[in-house]
């Protein structure tokens, strides 16, 4: 049995592998003839077909991997909403908006500050300044300086001392401001003339002012077309000797606009006694201007006049014309200007003996008379660092006031008058160049051409002068600053042979000055200053040398 088992299986597979092998016999609608077989060949073509299966060596005949995993595309629903607003079409360049600038911290100002300082011809300086504050609408302080000196001649010292209270208050409407002053000067009439067999009066000299003033001004208001002004000004001076002057001033304004145009009118008293040991005169002035302002593209005009009623020991009345106009001809530029007016010039004897105070006793008092002053010029600026200013004026005026030296006391001088018409040709220019904010230079020149009626010389007065000055910071702690001082020659009136007068030439000088700050904090600074630096003992007036150079240094101190 089990014999016949093997025999019906083994024929069965060889049945199996035969119908297998008819299977893969390839079907072909138009075979090909058939070719006798070459001896040792098949004579039927087998394909076999099975899955790809790349080998190792086959991956470097593609770039990439393919993905043998199939992946469906995602198709993602979008939700479209659409916005109400309208499409800025506007290409032009639109304006660059400026950057805000971060607040600066305000600057930590100093109200009061002490000066002291010293140097050769035994100087001694001394200031002080106290006040309350910045705040605009109440201010108030006080001031005291020191100042003394004393030169190589005999008797050639000199001393000024000053005191002074200040305020002030602003509203909304007006301001109201006010001081005290108190001023005293001491030297010695030290002068001589050295030919002269007279021994000179070398006696001291001492003067002193105490005085006030109180201000109200209206502030400007565009609700208001009207501006008001309003001052009064008194002092009391006295010298060593019996001379003593009082004084009282009192002004006010008033001024209306209209449109481009103003009416307004300017008022002020004068009233003024000066009393020495021979005489006592009083001097008085009343003044009116009323005037109308127009203003029209730049160009303006000032008509007016300038009425003046002089009483008291004299009086007169004079009316002036006080007219003014100005043009711009290059706008930005240049300017022409020109006017016309006139004026009672007061003489009164502090203004004197702080021109020259080496006065004598008894001098004598008198207005002069500006008859007419004629001017023009031009001005303007040649470019935003560099302004300049050229005038010419020719003036007429009736008892021009002069200095000479006393007949009988040459080193002590008297007041003259040229009596009659003197005429005054002059030509001035400035300039002011600021050419950064570390630097700046001012210069200011006059030329003048004296004609006189009586008068020999124009006494004491310069044909030329020349101002000028230069501030230079180098940096945040270091200052410099310069000034100078030219001067013509003049001429002095001295006595000739008996009962006539001759002139003596006094030559002109450079006076040059120049000095230095560094502040060592913002609190400390020292400070060096030397004038004269040229050493001239020029003369201002005959036999009056002036001080040779001269050093000063000291400390200040703010807080």
């Amino acid at each position: 049995m089990n014999f016949n088992l093997y025999k019906y299986t083994l024929f069965l597979s060889l049945f199996s592998l035969s119908v297998l092998t008819n299977a893969q016999v390839k079907n072909d609608q138009n075979p090909p003839a058939k070719q006798p077989a070459a001896a040792g060949t098949l004579l039927e073509e087998i394909e076999v077909v099975r899955p790809y299966k790349p080998v190792l060596a086959d991956a470097v005949k593609i770039r990439r991997n393919p993905d043998m995993n199939t992946v469906a595309a995602f198709k993602p629903v979008l939700t479209y909403i659409i916005i109400d607003k309208k499409l800025d079409l506007n290409t032009n360049i639109k304006e660059l908006q400026a950057q805000k600038m971060a607040d600066e911290l305000p600057a930590l100002l100093s109200n009061n500050y002490i000066k002291a300082g010293a140097g050769n011809l035994n100087t001694a300086l001394g200031e002080i300044y106290i006040s309350t504050g910045k705040d605009e609408a109440l201010q108030a302080g006080a001031f005291i300086k020191h100042l003394s000196q004393k030169g190589s001649m005999e008797l050639q010292q000199f001393s000024k001392q000053e005191f002074g209270l200040f305020g002030r208050s602003i509203t909304d409407d007006y301001a109201l401001s006010g001081k005290l002053i108190y001023d005293r000067n001491t030297s010695n009439f030290y002068g001589f003339d050295p030919l002269s067999a007279v021994a000179a009066d070398m006696s001291k000299l001492r003067f002193s002012t105490i005085g006030g003033e109180a201000e109200l001004v209206s502030k400007y208001s565009k609700n208001s077309s009207y501006n008001y002004f309003a001052n009064i000004n008194a002092y009391q001076f006295s010298n060593i000797e019996d001379a003593r002057e009082s004084s009282l001033l009192l002004r006010g304004s008033l001024n209306k606009e209209v449109k481009q145009t103003n009416f307004g009118v300017n008022t002020s008293i004068d009233l003024t006694s000066t009393k020495d040991q021979s005489y006592q005169f009083s001097n008085n002035i009343l003044r009116a201007n009323p005037y109308i302002k127009l203003k029209a593209k730049g160009f303006n005009l000032d008509l007016g006049a300038n009425i003046v009623q002089e009483f008291g020991t004299q009086s007169r009345l004079n009316i002036f014309p006080a007219v003014f106009a100005e043009l711009p001809i290059i706008l930005g530029y240049a300017t022409i200007f020109a006017g016309v007016n006139g004026d009672v010039l007061k003489t009164n004897l502090r203004d004197l003996a702080f021109e020259n105070p080496y006065l004598n006793k008894n001098i004598a008092i008198k207005n002069s008379l500006e008859k007419m002053n004629i001017y023009g010029g031009v001005k303007g600026n040649a470019s935003a660092e560099f302004g300049y200013k050229i005038m010419a004026w020719y003036k007429t005026i009736d008892d021009l006031q002069l200095f000479v030296n006393s007949q009988t006391l040459t080193n002590r001088f008297e007041t003259v008058y040229d009596n009659g018409e003197s005429n005054i040709l002059g030509l001035e220019g400035e300039i002011n160049v600021k050419a950064s904010e570390f630097l700046n230079l001012n210069g200011k020149a006059q030329l003048l051409n004296y004609t006189l009626a009586s008068e020999k010389e124009a006494w004491f007065k310069p044909s030329f002068r020349l101002m000028s000055n230069a501030k230079f910071q180098i940096n945040r702690k270091v200052i410099v600053d310069a000034e100078v001082l030219f001067q013509d020659n003049v001429y002095a009136r001295v006595n000739g042979t008996p009962g006539t007068f001759a002139s003596k030439n006094i030559d002109g000088f450079i006076d040059l000055s120049a000095g230095a700050e560094y502040k060592v904090t913002s609190k400390i600074g020292v400070y060096i200053r030397a004038n004269n630096l040229l050493g001239q003992q020029y003369q201002r007036f005959l036999y009056y040398p002036r001080l040779g150079m001269n050093v000063l240094g000291g400390v200040n101190y703010a807080f």
